[in-house]
């Protein structure tokens, strides 16, 4: 298993996720919801599919029909959920530690 490095930006976007685990989020609604920019997000999200905590796949459209680029969804996996609820059941052992995260 690939060591995957908590830093705020990963407990961030781990927060998030966990709170609805089956759903697929594109990277721009991730970006919006967490305020971690792309040039931190993409590289991060890339980091977690590569150590099987996230997998991901894109929509299924034409672009030119939609009239904008295709989505990339990005899903917790059954160890993303099991590893993403450990690191922040971590973080809750000190008060208050969870409220940068918000």
């Amino acid at each position: 298993m690939t060591k995957v490095r908590m830093s705020g930006q990963t407990l961030k976007l781990l927060k998030l996720m966990i709170e609805r685990p089956r759903e697929a989020r594109s990277g721009a609604e991730i970006s919006r919801l967490t305020s971690i920019g792309s040039g931190t997000l993409y590289p991060l999200l890339q980091r977690l599919e590569a150590a099987g905590w996230l997998t991901s796949e894109w929509e299924n459209i034409e672009p030119s029909e939609a009239g904008r680029p295709r989505r990339r969804y990005y899903k917790l996996t059954g160890l993303g959920q099991t590893q993403a609820v450990a690191a922040l059941s971590e973080l809750q052992t000190a008060p208050g530690v969870l409220a940068w995260l918000s």
